[in-house]
């Protein structure tokens, strides 16, 4: 149970990458955080490393989440909609299935994966969202530069996420994307990066490296602070400048 003054975190997708980074830095401050992910061992892993309590829970699935609520804090003043990924390389075809079924079913996945996530884990949850409090979807640049259903799966998420701000507004309640580019140190490539593509990543940047999930987690601890309280329906961008805008 949190005291009054203790800040509560849910960070989805907390096992790995920059979930866990985001977790042991609110953990490290004292917060009690939550985290969540479909796979117990890693869960359980983090939660050993960083303080953080886990939960089992997947995140597409309504009956999930409702399940979960019982494990929350009844008062969440941070929320860091960070499950997903590339789920193309998770879907192999299958043999009674034509081809146009197939790729609905890998599109529909992305969409699940990506931006259902997100809204459904905001609905079930915003009525705990305290007053003032923050919410952070985690996109990607694959949002502007292109990347099939995973793109517009992220793309998805920035525009639904204005209007999430929008209606949040009145509450005081800020919500926004962080919008990675290429991050070392996570799954979301796992073994499909060769060294000629990581080397073309690592060029496009104007800082000449990868990101690491410490970019990220930094980027997510400002607009979660209270210098952060007038910047609301925004994407920061936190790619080393390999895209850019005005």
């Amino acid at each position: 149970m949190s005291s009054p003054s203790q800040r509560t975190v849910l960070v989805t997708g907390g096992a790995v990458g920059i979930g866990l980074s985001l977790a042991g830095h609110f953990a490290g401050e004292g917060a009690e955080v939550v985290i969540t992910g479909r796979r117990r061992a890693p869960l359980e892993a983090a939660a050993q490393r960083t303080g953080a309590r886990a939960v089992v829970c997947d995140h597409t699935d309504p009956a999930a989440l409702d399940a979960l609520l019982p494990h929350l804090p009844e008062r969440l003043d941070v929320l860091v909609n960070n499950a997903g990924g590339q789920t193309d390389f998770a879907h192999s075809p299958r043999p009674d299935e034509d081809e146009l079924t197939a790729y609905a079913r890998k599109f529909r996945a992305n969409l699940d994966a990506n931006l259902l996530t997100a809204a459904l884990t905001t609905h079930a949850v915003e009525d705990r969202l305290a007053d003032g409090g923050t919410v952070i979807q985690i996109g990607s640049i694959a949002a502007d530069k292109g990347s099939g259903a995973y793109g517009a799966a992220k793309a998805g998420l920035a525009s639904w996420n204005i209007d999430l701000a929008r209606r949040l507004g009145p509450r005081r309640i800020t919500a926004n994307v962080v919008s990675p580019g290429y991050i070392e140190d996570t799954d979301f490539f796992g073994d499909h990066l060769t060294a000629e593509r990581r080397a073309e990543l690592v060029a496009a940047t104007f800082v000449g490296r990868p990101g690491t999930p410490a970019d990220i987690t930094g980027t997510v601890a400002f607009l979660a602070s209270p210098a952060g309280r007038h910047i609301t329906g925004q994407v920061l961008n936190v790619n080393g400048g390999e895209y850019v805008t005005r």
